[in-house]
């Protein structure tokens, strides 16, 4: 059903990379989230209103954001699509993350107002009028957002879009706290104690850790998250397969969107080949690298000693130095400089991002174990 729909008012639907479509796509989830929400909503305050429920109630107006945040997903999708310009070099897809943040916001506000009223009913109890109807319009949402679940679902897997998630995720848990509601009406009948109360508490409580989920999804790219293992993989990968690479290390990769990704990285290469056949390699890669993922990499030449007795021997006594503060660092972009009766050694060390000695500590024991052989380093710490 989902496709037929998308072949029917979204063309060229099948084209996942294209902002337009990716456009489209949200603003389509975004009509049918609206109309689907607004009749929920209504249904909802109007039945729990007559029926003296807050729970209800509560579960409708929880629609009728739902309805709201439809709006600032179109509005969003819209701005997202938007090309690259002079005050925006980067494009406008992080538009999306914000409007995720934003919806997050509306839901944890939500969750607030919800858990209040429900803690009065819970201190003043009023009695609860029991309707078949009120059961049919609760078992008529519960079918409703259940497909909008695997609709927006689908679509974010589909269009690989944070804010459809959003939407999806918010959807299941609209399903839990709806049937929580319908258990409660029913089960408060049958033992004759008002649960709407407590079963608001329990939808409040479900709407807080959604809206949790939510933040962590929308901050962390905007925080600047750490690129996924199957891209670095690949990138490492394609660089390594070329011959006259001999390592690659510090890869970056800069996210902005789904079309917009950056990256860079160290290659390491002969530094006694012509220099004019490296930066063709260089070159080369770059452009395979774009072809084949999209992305715009810039890669910085490390020119290596290669099969030099001195370097091994530097590179032994660095590893036996390193050895005795922690076995489990390592180091790479390794050189050494000869200045008279003096070697420096130039080099990365590369350690976690929980290590608790500082950078200055760390420099100063690595320091102190070569000081005797005549040694001096140049260290750059990286975190790994």
């Amino acid at each position: 059903m989902i496709n037929i729909l998308l072949k029917k008012y979204i063309p060229n639907y099948e084209d996942t990379k294209s902002s337009k479509v990716r456009n489209d796509i949200g603003k389509f989830s975004g009509y049918i989230g609206i109309v689907c929400n607004l009749i929920l909503s209504s249904s909802k305050i109007l039945i729990g209103l007559f029926f003296h429920s807050v729970s209800i109630q509560a579960d409708g107006i929880n629609n009728l954001s739902d309805a709201t945040n439809n709006i600032v997903s179109i509005i969003s999708f819209r701005i997202s699509s938007k090309p690259a310009d002079k005050e925006h070099p980067y494009g406008h897809e992080r538009v999306e993350s914000i409007s995720t943040f934003l919806v997050t916001i509306f839901i944890a506000i939500l969750g607030f107002s919800m858990l209040r009223e429900s803690v009065l009913k819970i201190m003043k109890p009023e009695d609860l009028d029991f309707s078949i109807l009120s059961i049919f319009v609760l078992l008529f949402s519960i079918v409703v957002k259940v497909w909008m679940y695997f609709f927006n679902k689908k679509l974010s897997i589909t269009y690989n879009s944070s804010l459809l998630k959003a939407v999806a995720v918010d959807s299941l848990s609209d399903v839990i706290g709806t049937g929580a509601i319908l258990i409660s009406s029913i089960i408060s009948q049958l033992v004759s104690f008002n649960l709407d109360g407590y079963m608001g508490v329990i939808v409040s409580i479900l709407i807080f850790y959604n809206a949790y989920g939510l933040f962590k999804d929308s901050v962390d790219p905007l925080l600047g998250e750490g690129a996924n293992d199957e891209d670095l993989n690949q990138i490492s990968s394609i660089i390594k397969s070329h011959k006259g690479v001999y390592g690659v290390h510090d890869i970056l990769v800069h996210t902005y969107g789904i079309e917009r990704k950056y990256a860079s990285a160290h290659v390491e290469v002969n530094g006694e080949s012509n220099l004019f056949e490296i930066h063709e390699l260089i070159d080369h890669i770059e452009r395979e690298i774009k072809e084949e993922m999209g992305i715009d990499i810039v890669l910085h030449m490390d020119p290596i000693r290669i099969n030099d007795p001195k370097t091994e021997v530097y590179k032994m006594k660095l590893r036996m130095a390193i050895d005795k503060i922690n076995p489990i660092w390592s180091f790479h972009d390794f050189r050494y400089v000869q200045v008279e009766d003096k070697t420096l050694l130039y080099f990365d060390l590369i350690v976690p991002f929980d290590e608790k000695m500082d950078e200055k500590e760390i420099k100063n024991k690595i320091t102190q174990n070569l000081m005797e052989q005549n040694l001096i380093c140049f260290i750059t710490i990286d975190y790994m």
